[in-house]
């Protein structure tokens, strides 16, 4: 069995990897090292959780350890997708380089330029970055590549897929041509194969395990939901969750829920959190300084459930991490081997379960076609029931409109329609059929210059335009004692203006 003590290591950095607690060397580890220390370009393939960090960060260490660096030119640059990525190969090198007398830097988003400008200008022997800051700190003047000896591309495949490939090939052209580059990647799809074939060298290829496959250590199971209605779905898959949550018991220590979209990680957390669960959201929008807490926080066990999106599922270390809940098929299916890599590190057992609802049944497809193999099915432990709680986070649907509006439009139809039957009603009747207004017999209208009939109490209101336009409906009629709608008690002097006006 080999040992690291037979891979002409540097005595100091065995003595750190000893004190690390190390002794064998994973099978990646194994075979990129020695290459890597002759000086050959190296392409590394194998799955996440097997010790890709160490199998560059030893022998640059080894290499680096004679020289010493100038100002505003790194010896070696090492390139992450990601904050996190970034953070943790930094803490590796300080781990294993802790004998030997280098100095580093960190270049990542959210931290001052001016820090970060000020380690520049000492001179650095290894630099750890990520493309879009490395470009930021070159074009201001602040940065030369031409001293890099050692470069490194760290999970080279998801940086191609979040579109680094410009920044990429823009960085390589400003290293040295005579530069050793050293590709560590979990996947190896057709395009990489082209990115290397272009800058890569005769490289030693290590591919310890097939591509995209998940360690035997993790036990796999999918759920299948479907919500009792569209508008629903979101609040029963959220407390399926919790179900599946609480089925597991006292095994979930911890786990890492992982969301397609960051605002179904806050949405997902926010809802967690409500129903007392231990949890805390992590995604790029958020500050570089909650993000750092939130993962000290979840590596020192004070925080059990991490909601992430996929910018933690490439080179989160955390070695005990029990369960992974994917509340999303993710839309890759390289990135589900990712996330479920992050629990069963190390030989450890690890739990994965994915819920799927039918939108994602296709993306499941490809990732159990990737896995060439079927993922268990496991019964859910919610019913198919409609969910009786709300997080309050989803939209509500839209709300009927209250009775009363229709019968307020069918009585104004019905009041459009009234006038013409009223007419027709008023000049086929006799005058003395005429209804009566019963609501108050005995008032008496006020005196009033002119004749204006009043409303009936059982009438409904008329049109004001025909109001205006009809003449008093007693016109015409050559009837001096009663007058419509007035009743049989018609005081004199009102008869007698209406005299005096049609005589006139």
């Amino acid at each position: 069995m080999t040992k690291f003590s037979d891979l002409n290591l540097n005595p100091k950095v065995l003595k750190a990897i000893e004190e690390a607690g190390y002794e064998t060397p994973t099978p990646i580890q194994a075979g990129a090292i020695p290459p890597a220390l002759e000086g050959r370009d190296v392409l590394g393939i194998a799955q996440t959780g097997t010790g890709k960090t160490a199998s560059f960060t030893l022998p640059m260490i080894t290499m680096l350890a004679r020289g010493r660096a100038r100002a505003r030119m790194p010896r070696s640059l090492v390139l992450c997708p990601t904050r996190e990525l970034a953070a943790q190969v930094a803490e590796n090198f300080d781990t294993y380089a802790k004998h030997v007398k280098l100095t580093k830097a960190l270049l990542i988003g959210g931290v001052s330029f001016k820090e970060q400008d000020a380690l520049i200008d000492k001179g650095v022997d290894v630099l750890i970055a990520t493309p879009g800051r490395l470009l930021d700190h070159f074009e201001r003047g602040k940065l030369l590549l031409t001293g890099v000896q050692i470069m490194v591309v760290d999970e080279a495949d998801r940086m191609l897929d979040m579109g680094f490939i410009p920044d990429i090939e823009k960085i390589f052209s400003l290293t040295p041509f005579t530069r050793q580059t050293l590709f560590f990647s979990a996947t190896m799809a057709p395009e990489i194969e082209r990115i290397t074939n272009t800058f890569l060298s005769g490289p030693a290829r290590i591919e310890v395990a097939r591509q995209a496959t998940a360690s035997e250590t993790i036990e796999q199971a999918a759920v299948f939901f479907k919500g009792s209605r569209k508008d629903r779905e979101a609040s029963e898959k959220r407390r399926l969750l919790r179900e599946l949550i609480d089925a597991e018991g006292d095994k979930c220590t911890n786990a890492i829920i992982f969301c397609n979209r960051k605002v179904d990680v806050d949405v997902v957390a926010k809802s967690l959190k409500k129903y007392g669960y231990d949890a805390a959201p992590i995604h790029g929008d958020l500050d570089q300084s909650q993000r750092t807490r939130t993962l000290d926080g979840f590596r020192d066990g004070s925080l059990r459930l991490l909601i992430a999106s996929d910018v933690a599922a490439r080179g989160l270390d955390v070695p005990a991490v029990s369960h992974v809940f994917n509340f999303d098929v993710p839309g890759h299916a390289e990135d589900y081997v990712h996330r479920i890599g992050r629990t069963g590190r190390a030989g450890r057992e690890g739990k994965a379960i994915t819920i799927v609802v039918p939108r994602d049944e296709k993306n499941f497809d490809a990732v159990e076609a990737l896995l060439q193999k079927p993922i268990p099915r496991l019964e859910s432990p919610v019913k198919g029931a409609a969910s009786d709680d709300s997080d309050g986070d989803e939209v509500k649907p839209a709300e009927k409109k209250p009775a009363r509006s229709r019968s307020r439009s069918s009585s104004r139809k019905d009041s459009v329609k009234e006038p013409g039957a009223a007419k027709a009603e008023a000049a086929d009747a006799p005058v003395q059929d005429a209804p009566k207004a019963e609501a108050a017999p005995e008032a008496k209208p006020e005196p009033r210059t002119e004749a204006k009939p009043e409303p009936r109490a059982d009438a409904k209101p008329e049109p004001r335009s025909d109001n205006r336009r009809e003449p008093p409906r007693s016109r015409g009629r050559g009837s001096d004692k009663e007058v419509v709608g007035l009743g049989d008690h018609l005081p004199g002097f009102i008869a007698l203006s209406f005299d005096e006006r049609r005589t006139s």
